[in-house]
């Protein structure tokens, strides 16, 4: 599990590494030094100290889920029965299971959870709905928003 990193001083270069490898996550040690004018040995310490504080999380490729098959994006607005610590446990555990759940949040307001998933096509949507989505403990009602067209899609955090 990662580690939950506390708030941490980053300073302009600092800054500017994180801007860089949002970026481009595959950059090479030598090209991120010279873009933030520091020495590639400097640079790596930096770049080491902003992984083991958790600032640096995690490395990924971003998949087009068109490539793979996947066109349709649905956000669902979830409900549970019940609030209670075992509900709330038995949901976030079925939901971590499921790898077609791209996200999952749990959120304030009149809703308890929002999730992302990606679809092939109208059967598979449905499928999701009814074998996956409606069968996780303690789900009474879902609304599905269906992603007409992206607008904006960032993964990069202003630093």
């Amino acid at each position: 599990m990662p580690r939950r990193p506390t708030e941490v001083h980053l300073d302009a270069i600092d800054r500017a590494i994180l801007q860089q490898l949002q970026r481009d996550g595959r950059v090479s040690n030598l090209d991120l030094a010279a873009r933030v004018h520091l020495s590639a040995s400097a640079c790596l310490r930096r770049v080491r100290r902003l992984e083991e504080s958790g600032v640096i999380a995690q490395y990924v490729a971003m998949v087009d889920p068109k490539s793979v098959g996947q066109p349709g994006t649905s956000f669902t607005i979830v409900n549970l029965e019940r609030l209670t610590a075992a509900a709330i446990e038995a949901f976030e555990s079925a939901v971590r299971r499921r790898s077609e759940i791209l996200d999952c949040f749990y959120v304030a307001g009149t809703s308890d959870y929002l999730i992302r998933f990606t679809y092939r096509d109208a059967a598979d949507l449905e499928r999701f709905h009814s074998d996956v989505l409606m069968r996780l403990p303690g789900v009474v009602r879902s609304n599905s928003m269906l992603v007409l067209r992206t607008v904006k899609r960032t993964t990069a955090l202003q630093v």
